[in-house]
């Protein structure tokens, strides 16, 4: 169900066009003392070939590059000339990256568009360009006078969190040709715990195709939690959506964990049709054991565009004959009679990594493109807490040899590992661009190696001299040139503290071209969130902080 105020009907799409229906406002957006006001209302929003970020990390692959971006360059991103435009004010905590839509008629004018979800389980559409500082559209998921309201962090006993309630935690996903937003909200509706897939009109914020649904699964298995019967079910309080959605092939699949480990859990993988949103399947990871949940540091599931879909799952019950799938990469296919299990890749430290807390989901996959005339010319790359990077073959992952890992590549130092469960390691999805693969582990500083006939270089080729705590890269460029690696740094263990956006030269990390800090009085960041990605569009750059969004770019 959604609950929302009224306002006069929005236009079409303009891409797609259709009826609309009716969203609300709320929610301000301020301007720092010089930062500028943005453009004009009337004037045409500022375009390149860039059609949206519609997914976590730019695409399915997850690579994390915008390659269609014209206006910002090495030589244009500095102190004088690139700062803070204007902040967004939302109404909770952000931990889904901000997502990106160009050149959309919404109010009877064309808008770039920057859609933000929130803890309090509100979902807003923004003018990117700082137009107008009201809501194109928001959406909200709660209505406190019926007795549904957010989740209270208290009612999960999870003590990492630092926040004060649970609503939307993961990245939703847009459906350009459909003109569609998909994301799961969770609410407390009368003392009962629900979480539900909502799909929203882009322009409206409206509820489509009879939506929201549900989630509510049950699987056959003896593991933790079961009912007695041979029945393990969703639990809609211990489980925690905290990877982004994936969109493929008409599907939308969402993945789940627990809340700071706390059980009995599960992983999940729920695969729904975006049109109907009908369930189509649903996968337990560890049916007849526990644990092995996917939360990936907020990343999301990849997927190669034939159908196939890379998780990696945390530390938990290994048994492949029985369904269990702990501490791995696993490759699933959906067909008309639910999920199938088509590979998977289990460390032979298995055992070390559980007893550690080393979990593998720690990160999070990217698929990288094909290379042609590799003896493997197709790859994935990621890693997890033990701050091992892996290259696998896609079509031979390696399952399980407790004496010897049938993997492409194993990179074991570069990226310091854990000394305990939570300070060194990977907490990132890997980031390519350009035969290059960056990374940054956890209390780690940006490494860059090169990747040339299927093989990654043995040491980094490039090191930057940030000390940071593992954030996810992006990258912007042209194509192949004018590249910019972003990042945005935390410094605490837990969200807090000031977040400072940085932009290093692609091509020479230890060249940093502009941080937030260099000019703190216009360009300062707000209180740090964990794990925020930058999305780079259209010239502009935004990050989340705690309760805001701040919007960077070309100075007037």
């Amino acid at each position: 169900m959604r609950f929302s105020c009224s306002r006069p009907t929005l236009s079409v799409l303009a891409i797609i066009g259709g009826l609309l229906a009716s969203g609300c406002g709320g929610g301000t957006a301020t301007s720092p003392g010089t930062g500028g006001t943005g453009p004009a209302a009337g004037d045409p929003p500022p375009s390149t070939a860039l059609s949206g970020v519609f997914t976590y990390h730019n695409d399915n692959a997850r690579q994390g590059a915008n390659t269609h971006e014209t206006l910002l360059t090495p030589s244009n991103v500095n102190a004088s000339t690139f700062g803070k435009l204007f902040t967004i004010e939302v109404d909770g905590w952000l931990h889904a990256q901000p997502l990106f839509a160009a050149n959309l008629n919404i109010g009877a004018a064309a808008h770039n568009v920057v859609y933000i979800a929130t803890e309090h389980d509100s979902v807003y559409a923004f003018d990117a360009d700082g137009k107008q500082t009201a809501p194109l559209w928001k959406t909200s998921f709660i209505n406190p006078g019926a007795g549904i309201s957010t989740v209270p962090a208290g009612d999960t006993g999870a003590a990492d969190l630092g926040q004060p309630e649970l609503g939307v935690m993961s990245t939703p996903v847009i459906d350009p040709t459909s003109g569609t937003l998909y994301v799961v909200a969770r609410t407390k509706e009368n003392g009962s715990h629900v979480i539900r897939l909502h799909a929203l009109d882009m322009t409206s914020g409206a509820e489509k195709f009879g939506g929201p649904v549900t989630l509510q699964a049950s699987v056959a298995g003896t593991g933790v939690g079961n009912d007695g019967a041979g029945h393990v079910p969703f639990d809609t309080l211990r489980q925690n959506i905290r990877p982004a959605l994936l969109l493929d092939h008409g599907i939308v699949y969402i993945t789940s964990s627990s809340l700071d480990d706390i059980g009995p859990y599960h992983g999940w993988v729920f695969a729904y049709d975006a049109k109907s949103l009908a369930q189509r399947a649903v996968w337990n990871s560890s049916p007849n054991g526990g644990e092995a949940g996917m939360w990936n540091s907020g990343g999301g599931p990849a997927a190669d565009g034939n159908g196939s879909i890379y998780l990696l799952t945390s530390n938990g019950t290994f048994n492949a004959a029985d369904g269990s799938y702990g501490q791995s990469f696993v490759k699933l296919s959906l067909g008309a009679s639910g999920f199938t299990v088509d590979d998977y890749f289990t460390p032979g430290n298995f055992t070390t990594l559980n007893i550690n807390d080393w979990d593998m989901s720690s990160g999070a996959i990217a698929l990288l493109p094909e290379q042609t005339g590799a003896p493997h010319p197709q790859l994935l790359v990621g890693g997890g807490k033990d701050g091992v990077l892996y290259l696998l073959n896609r079509s031979s992952l390696g399952q399980f040899n407790s004496t010897a890992d049938n993997v492409v590549q194993k990179l074991a130092g570069p990226i310091p590992g854990s000394t305990n469960c939570c300070d060194r390691g990977i907490w990132s999805t890997p980031t390519y661009w350009n035969n290059k693969v960056y990374m940054c582990g956890r209390i780690d500083t940006v490494k860059v190696f090169s990747l040339s006939g299927g093989l990654l270089s043995t040491t980094p080729i490039q090191t930057g001299t940030v000390n940071m705590r593992g954030p996810t890269l992006a990258i912007s460029s042209n194509g192949s040139e004018n590249g910019i690696l972003w990042a945005v740094q935390f410094d605490a263990q837990s969200s807090g503290g000031p977040a400072i956006l940085h932009a290093w030269d692609a091509n020479d990390v230890t060249h940093e071209l502009y941080n937030s800090n260099q000019n703190s009085a216009r360009d300062a960041a707000g209180t740090a969130i964990k794990f925020a990605v930058p999305t780079i569009a259209n010239g502009k750059v935004f990050i989340n902080a705690q309760t805001e969004v701040d919007v960077y770019g070309l100075l007037p």
